[in-house]
C-alpha cells in the first residue's frame, strides 16, 4: 500500500512514522515554502504542490488528487487542518479510485458543518446551548438573532476547526466586526468563511470523547481529554484522562459521544467536544470533529492504541481489533503545543529560522516535531511545530515530568511557547483543576521574569527578516527562505510587485506592524480622527489576525499600505498627526 499525506509538519511526520509501523509506503507533498522540510525528507518520496499560499498548494483539491494518481497512491490522509474536514476534498479521493482515511464524505459535510451537526445533536438527544438555527446571511439578521441568544455570544466558523473563525462578542456594538474578522479567519483558514452565533459561557471547561469506529458497525471510544487551557479558544495544553470529572458525568459524556457516532454511521477516528460544567454535572455539545485530532497522542500514552494506525486499518476495510471492555486507561498524560508565538506580545507570531533545538531526554515523554534544528518555521501556516507530552501513574507526576521537559527543551532563533506553559503547569488553579477555558487569558499572564534572554530565542526575530527567493532546478522552479540582517523596513504590495521602503527607526508610539504578516484590512482613511485604541489596520500571519490599533488619538495622516499588502515586523502602516495620548 502507498499513501500520500495531504498536509505538512508535525502531523505528517506522525503519519509517516505510523506508516513504517505498518509497512506502509509514504508519500509526502509541499509547497515551495515547505520544499526540503522535515516530512519530505522522511517520507519515502515527495512530490511539490504549488506556491507558498496554502490555497495555491495544500488547499487544493485538483493538485493533490493529481500528484496522488501519478505518484500510483492508493490511499490519501489528509492529517489535520487544511482539507481534512473538506468533504469535497473526500470524495474527490474516492471518485479517483483512491482510499479516503476517514469518514464517509457524507458524515463530513454533516458534522463538518457545525449548524448540521448541532442538529444531528438534538436528534441524538444531546443538550445544546441556545444558537443561531443556520448561517448567518447579514449584521441585520445576526444582530436579531443575537438578541434572542443574548449575550455574551460567541461568533463561529460553520466549518474548520482548531479555534480559527471564533469571536466573543459582548454587546452588540461589536457584533459586526466581529462577523467580519470570523468569516476572514474561517476562509483563510479553510476556505469557507460562514459563520454563525451561540452562546456563550465563561466559566466552562472543555471536554471532548475519543470514538473510533469501522465501517461494520463497531464503535468504541478511548476516553476523555481535558483541553481547557486556551487562548484565543485555541488549545495550549492537553491531558487525558480529564481530571476532576464526576464518575457519572464521565460516563454520560462517553455514552453521549458513542450515540452520537452511531447515530450518524461514523467511521474513522473523531472526536466529540463539549463544554462541561463541572460544578452543576451538566455537559453541551460543541462539535464533532471529523479527522485526527492533534492532541491524539495523550489518548495513545494512556490507551497504547495507535489512532493513526487504526485509522489506515479502517479505511482499508478492516474491523476494530478490540472491543470497548478491552479499551483500559492507565495514568495520566499531559500535552504541550509549542509554537513559534511570543506569549509576552500577546502570542503573537514569530516565524522564523530554528538555529538550535535540543530536545528533552527521558523515559516517560513523547515527542512529536515537524521540524529540526537549521529548519524554518513558515509564516504561511500555523505557529506550531512540535508538541512535548509526559506520562506518569498520576495526574501530578505527568505534571511533573512535563514541565521538566519544558524546562529542559532549547529552542534558539524563534521565541516559542514553552516557558509560558510551564508556568502555566505550576498555576495553582491548575494544580487544583479549578481552572476553565477563560483561565489563561483572564488570570495566567506570562511573567516577565520566565521570558528567555533576547539574544537566545528572540534575536534573529528582531533583527532579521525573512526574503523569498524563487531558484530554477532540473527539477521546476521553488520558493525558499532566506534570513539575513534587516537593514530597512519594508512593505512589499503584493498584487503590484513593487516594494515601498522606509529607513528611518519608528518610535514605540507609531502605528507599526507587530508581526510580518498580511493586510487584510484597512479601517480608516486619509483625513480621518480616531480615537486611541481604534483599529487601523488588520494583519495575518499564521492563520490568525491581529487588529494594530491607534497608540494614541489624532488624524489620519495618510494610510501607507492597503488590502492584500505584505508586511514586515515594525513597519510603518499609517501616519498619525499629533494628538494626545
Amino acid at each position: 500500500m502507498k499513501l500520500l499525506i495531504a498536509n505538512r509538519g508535525e502531523v505528517a511526520v506522525r503519519i509517516v512514522r505510523a506508516c513504517r509501523e505498518l509497512g506502509v509506503r509514504s508519500v509526502a507533498v509541499y509547497s515551495d515554502a515547505d520544499a526540503g522540510a522535515l516530512h519530505t525528507r522522511l517520507a519515502d518520496e515527495s512530490h511539490r504542490l504549488g506556491p507558498a499560499p496554502a490555497r495555491e498548494s495544500y488547499l487544493d483539491i485538483d493538485k493533490i488528487v493529481s500528484v496522488a494518481r501519478e505518484c500510483g497512491a492508493d490511499a490519501v490522509h489528509p492529517g489535520y487542518g487544511l482539507l481534512s474536514e473538506n468533504a469535497e476534498f473526500a470524495q474527490a479521493v474516492i471518485e479517483a479510485g483512491l482510499i479516503f482515511v476517514g469518514p464517509q464524505p457524507g458524515t463530513i459535510a454533516q458534522m463538518g458543518d457545525k449548524v448540521a451537526a448541532r442538529d444531528a445533536a438534538r436528534r441524538s438527544g444531546m443538550p445544546l446551548l441556545p444558537g443561531s438555527s443556520g448561517t448567518i446571511k447579514d449584521a441585520s439578521s445576526a444582530m436579531e438573532i443575537a438578541e434572542r441568544i443574548g449575550y455574551p455570544l460567541v461568533v463561529k466558523a460553520c466549518f474548520g476547526g482548531g479555534g480559527r473563525g471564533m469571536r466573543i462578542v459582548r454587546g452588540p456594538e461589536e457584533l459586526a466586526a466581529a462577523l467580519q474578522s470570523a468569516g476572514r479567519e474561517a476562509n483563510a483558514a479553510f476556505g469557507r468563511g460562514e459563520v454563525y452565533l451561540e452562546r456563550y459561557i465563561a466559566s466552562a471547561r472543555h471536554v471532548e470523547v475519543q470514538v473510533l469506529a469501522d465501517s461494520h458497525g463497531n464503535v468504541v471510544h478511548l476516553g476523555d481529554r481535558d483541553c481547557s487551557v486556551q487562548r484565543r479558544h485555541q488549545k495550549l495544553i492537553e491531558e487525558a484522562p480529564a481530571p476532576a470529572l464526576p464518575a457519572s458525568l464521565r460516563a454520560d459524556v462517553a455514552m453521549s459521544a458513542i450515540r452520537l457516532a452511531k447515530d450518524v454511521g461514523y467511521r474513522s477516528a473523531g472526536t466529540i467536544e463539549f463544554l462541561v460544567d463541572v460544578a452543576n454535572e451538566r455537559f453541551y455539545f460543541l462539535e464533532m470533529n471529523t479527522r485526527l485530532q492533534v492532541e491524539h497522542g495523550v489518548t495513545e500514552l494512556v490507551t497504547g492504541i495507535d489512532i493513526v494506525a487504526e485509522q489506515i486499518r479502517v479505511a482499508r476495510g478492516e474491523p476494530l481489533r478490540f472491543s470497548q471492555s478491552d479499551v483500559n486507561i492507565h495514568g495520566h498524560a499531559i500535552q504541550a503545543r509549542i509554537a513559534a508565538e511570543d506569549p509576552w506580545e500577546g502570542f503573537q507570531p514569530r516565524p522564523g529560522r530554528i538555529e538550535t533545538m535540543s530536545l528533552p531526554q527521558g523515559p516517560w515523554l513523547r515527542l512529536d516535531f515537524g521540524v529540526e534544528a537549521g529548519d524554518t518555521v513558515v509564516g504561511h501556516y500555523d505557529s506550531m511545530f512540535g508538541k512535548v507530552q509526559a506520562w506518569g501513574p498520576d495526574r501530578e507526576t505527568a505534571r511533573i515530568r512535563l514541565s521538566a521537559a519544558l524546562a529542559a527543551l532549547n529552542v534558539s532563533g524563534v521565541m516559542t511557547t514553552a516557558p509560558y506553559l510551564r508556568q502555566v503547569l505550576g498555576q495553582s488553579e491548575f494544580i487544583a483543576v479549578t481552572h476553565d477555558t477563560g483561565s489563561a487569558e483572564r488570570s495566567w499572564r506570562p511573567e516577565e521574569a520566565t521570558r528567555p534572554e533576547i539574544p537566545n530565542s528572540a534575536a534573529p526575530v528582531a533583527t532579521s527578516t525573512e526574503r523569498r527567493v524563487r531558484l530554477s532546478t532540473s527539477q521546476g522552479a521553488i520558493e525558499i527562505a532566506v534570513f539575513g540582517p534587516r537593514r530597512e523596513q519594508r512593505t512589499v504590495r503584493a498584487a503590484s510587485g513593487t516594494a515601498r521602503v522606509t529607513d528611518q527607526k519608528k518610535p514605540e508610539t507609531e502605528p507599526v506592524a507587530p508581526i510580518a504578516g498580511a493586510v487584510v484590512a484597512v479601517c480608516v482613511k486619509a483625513g480621518e480622527a480616531v480615537a486611541k485604541g481604534a483599529v487601523l489596520v488588520v494583519l495575518e500571519a499564521m492563520k490568525m489576525e491581529l487588529p494594530v490599533v491607534a497608540p494614541r488619538a489624532g488624524t489620519v495622516d495618510a494610510v501607507l499600505v492597503a488590502a492584500g499588502d505584505v508586511t514586515a515586523r515594525g513597519s510603518l502602516l499609517v501616519r498619525l498627526s499629533s494628538g494626545e495620548s
